[in-house]
């Protein structure tokens, strides 16, 4: 069964510009789309359209009947003193009148018990009943923790929360109403780790369809099953994941680019013959008729279009020499925000060329630890000690300019003192070019800006990068650029990032900041969540009750201490043992096989260990 169907969709907002031109496909039932496409393309636009916003100037749009179409990407309206808890029970705002009734109902029955209002008050109860009425408490405690909105935040009013919690709540009032087809834009954006996990969970098991616009790639790579890409305000299909998409898309510029050469091979070479027979033509129609027969040939032959290549970045990070072993030392660093501590007796080492993530949800300090660590801000205890040579540059989660007034241009010229030639050059590197330098900085997106800082960072002679959530709010584009820019930097990186695709891609060691306390994984992401898993597994898993001590008569028996030695001497080596198959097992989280066969070896030695503590409790005096 078909969900949604367009056909032929077009719409301008310029004469003569069309943003969507016949755009056309199908949606199945049950399906999780992912729609990509260039900042620009009309994915916002295409979203609207199907939400009834905006009409389209041509083409027509089909939702199936009965089907309830929901949204999350701009945040409504609601009024003044609305709270949280306020904003989430719109989401069951039939359910709540039908309590309502039914309580007007209970109210009536007292003084008229007639057939016909009993009836009614019953047929209301299965309804509330089979609707979820019963369960509306429980629903909402799990989406709302699933996102991290704690029960404080519920209490609040909605119109003081910034647009990051806005957006998240909106999105929990969305899941709860329970609607048939999901549209998502951007739904991660600002979602920490857990909760996007979280909400990926949810996604999998949710049994209607979703169609979402996201730049988050580990996020498409696990939720969607096929890729509508739009591109010249038309689509095309890849009937796969993101990694699907990315592989097929360069499998089918490979081909285009292939016959586009072949034909123009043959092009040349039949014009060459062409020129030549028309020379020769001139006295003989025979060799006329044979030219006008080769151009007739080459009219035919089909005109494939050439593919086009994105831009790609061509700038690199001036990086500066490092000299020695350490780059920065932290020693017992603490800092608390009124009473409540973000982190205490941070002690870590840092050497040249590490490239590291600093993990944690959204509120545990990752920015305030970065900025103590830059001198940006003040810690209650603690040192930090940079190495002699180091230079840093960092690239702040909310980026400001001395003078946003002024031009691209004008700001290389001015800030970086460059001659005019070299400022041009640089800010074509980062894909600025034409008149798009002469914009004033004031008037750049989020992800034009941190383009922009990056390029001036990178002619510092830098060799300590630090970056806090460098590919916020970019398109997959720019997220590539950058992650180009520090792919070839060869000094030290520290960055935050919820990026799971960013992060994967450049850390070789992970710093997890939760419950104040910082943990220090010396591994990738792959094996970090590996541990992390294998954690959460032993967590789920009941401890093995230890057997009791049962009192037994003092025994004076030489033969019997002998034994009792030698079962403490067993117990000490098991115990030894335990801890070695712990250390193997940290270091083997990402082979899945030798890990099964660590776990299995572990148990056994548990149950073996159990059994040598009973014999020496039975044989233990008073």
């Amino acid at each position: 069964m078909i969900d949604i169907s367009v056909k032929d969709l077009v719409k301008s907002f310029e004469i003569g510009n069309h943003l969507l031109d016949g755009l056309s496909f199908d949606i199945n039932e049950g399906e999780r789309v992912g729609i990509m496409g260039r900042n620009g393309c009309g994915k916002t636009t295409l979203f609207r359209i199907l939400t009834g916003e905006i009409s389209p100037d041509e083409g027509t749009v089909m939702i199936a009947p009965g089907k309830k179409l929901g949204l999350i990407s701009q945040i409504p309206h609601y009024p003044a003193g609305y709270t949280v808890e306020d904003v989430l029970r719109t989401a069951f705002a039939p359910l709540l009148a039908m309590r309502e009734k039914m309580t007007k109902l209970e109210h009536a029955m007292g003084t008229d018990a007639s057939k016909q209002t009993l009836a009614e008050y019953d047929r209301l109860s299965a309804a509330f009943a089979s609707g979820g009425g019963y369960e509306m408490d429980v629903q909402t405690d799990k989406v709302c923790g699933g996102l991290g909105i704690p029960a404080e935040q519920r209490a609040q009013e909605f119109d003081r929360l910034s647009g990051g919690e806005k957006t998240r709540v909106n999105l929990a009032r969305l899941l709860l109403e329970k609607t048939d087809i999901l549209l998502l834009d951007e739904p991660t954006n600002h979602l920490d780790l857990k909760s996007t996990e979280w909400l990926e969970d949810y996604i999998l098991k949710f049994r209607g369809t979703v169609l979402t616009i996201s730049h988050d790639r580990y996020f498409l790579d696990r939720v969607v099953q096929r890729v509508i890409e739009l591109s010249g305000g038309k689509a095309e299909f890849y009937s796969g994941n993101y990694s699907f998409y990315l592989e097929e898309k360069q499998n089918r510029f490979n081909l285009q680019l292939k016959q586009y050469e072949q034909e123009q091979a043959k092009l040349r070479q039949l014009g060459y013959t062409l020129e030549r027979m028309k020379g020769w033509g001139i006295n003989n129609r025979t060799l006329y008729r044979r030219a006008m027969s080769i151009q007739h040939r080459m009219e035919r032959i089909a005109k494939t279009e050439r593919p086009r290549t994105e831009k790609t970045l061509r700038a690199r990070f001036d990086a500066r020499d490092f000299f020695g072993d350490e780059m920065f030392t932290v020693k017992h660093l603490s800092k608390s925000f009124g009473g409540r501590t973000l982190f205490s007796d941070v002690n870590l080492e840092v050497k040249g060329g590490e490239r590291i993530a600093l993990l944690g949800d959204n509120g545990t300090g990752k920015s305030t630890f970065l900025r103590i660590l830059l001198g940006e801000e003040p810690c209650d205890a603690g040192t930090v000690r940079f190495g002699p040579t180091v230079r840093y540059g960092y690239l702040p989660q909310i980026i400001r300019f001395e003078h946003p007034e002024r031009s691209l241009y004008d700001t290389m010229l001015y800030e970086k003192n460059y001659t005019p030639q070299a400022a041009r050059d640089r800010l074509g590197a980062f894909a600025f070019s034409g008149e798009d330098v002469f914009k004033s900085v004031s008037t750049l997106s989020g992800g034009e800006q941190s383009r922009l800082r990056l390029c001036m960072l990178m002619d510092d002679k830098i060799n300590l990068l630090v970056l806090d959530e460098p590919t916020n709010h970019l398109d997959i584009a720019s997220r590539e650029w950058i992650e180009c820019a520090i792919d070839e930097y060869e000094g030290t990186l520290l960055f935050v990032s919820h990026d799971r695709y960013f992060v994967d891609k450049f850390a070789t060691r992970v710093w997890e900041l939760e419950n104040g306390v910082i943990r220090d994984f010396k591994c990738g992401y792959a094996k970090y969540r590996s541990i992390k898993a294998h954690e959460q597994m032993n967590l789920q898993q009941a401890p093995a009750p230890k057997p009791e001590k049962k009192e037994k008569p003092r025994n004076p028996d030489k033969q019997n201490e002998r034994k009792l030695r030698a079962l403490e001497r067993e117990i000490e080596a098991m115990e030894q043992r335990l801890a070695d198959f712990d250390t193997q097992i940290s270091q083997t989280g990402a082979d899945y096989q030798a890990l099964s066969q660590l776990m299995e070896e572990r148990q056994a030695m548990e149950s073996e260990l159990d059994e040598k503590m009973a014999q020496w409790a039975e044989l233990s005096p008073d």
